[in-house]
């Protein structure tokens, strides 16, 4: 227990901004612990060239971020966040569509979020291990899970077995691949292929596991 919380706070920040200025400091920072990471990878990462490549102070920027694994660590939790943010999204809108129409928003809206900037996303998978960022990652996964959970029960077509399992295993299922991708820096061009193979995969799976549904929405 002391350990964990030992970890905790050491990737805590160590204020939350909350004036116009503030933000836009802590903004420039995040943005540039993005570009020396990608850059030079943890190797050559300081807090010392982030805040010369955002304009700022060592000071200033220990004022938000005790040390290095904290920025890191705020970091990857906006990465994530964006990601999820992406997937509750499409899930939402997606809620009564067709088992194949919900695999295909929910494949779009994370290729879409972790394509956005390839080169961030393979950096981040390192610092997740580097920081001990398991629980921030944990943390997240269980939305985005919620989030397609959630979806699966309305399907219009089909009866989706209602389990943690079913979820885990489809995010489960898009993660790997896209980890490679960004791994073989083949990310845009490989992306449209990669879309629809995952599209099929997730689809065939969910009518593997399900029971189709006719027209008075009594399982066939």
């Amino acid at each position: 227990m002391t350990a964990q919380l030992h970890t905790l706070t050491t990737l805590t920040p160590r204020k939350a901004p909350r004036q116009a200025r503030s933000i836009h400091t802590v903004g420039s920072i995040l943005e540039a612990c993005i570009r020396v990471l990608s850059e030079g990878g943890l190797e050559r990462f300081t807090t010392t060239r982030v805040a010369e490549r955002a304009g700022v102070s060592v000071g200033s920027l220990y004022q938000y971020f005790p040390n290095k694994q904290s920025l890191l660590a705020a970091v990857l939790e906006r990465h994530l966040t964006h990601v999820v943010e992406s997937i509750e999204l499409a899930c939402s809108s997606s809620k009564a569509a067709t088992t194949d129409a919900m695999a295909h928003a929910l494949v779009d809206a994370f290729l879409t979020a972790k394509l956005k900037d390839p080169e961030t996303s393979a950096s981040l998978y390192a610092v997740a291990a580097e920081i001990g960022g398991a629980a921030i990652v944990t943390r997240l996964s269980q939305r985005a899970r919620r989030a397609v959970r959630s979806m699966l029960a309305t399907a219009s077509d089909r009866r989706v077995p209602d389990s943690e399992e079913v979820s885990s295993l489809v995010l489960g299922a898009l993660v790997g691949p896209v980890q490679l991708l960004l791994a073989a820096k083949a990310s845009r061009r490989k992306a449209p292929l990669l879309q629809e193979h995952l599209i099929a995969m997730v689809s065939a799976y969910l009518h593997r596991i399900s029971t189709a549904v006719g027209h008075t929405g009594q399982a066939s």
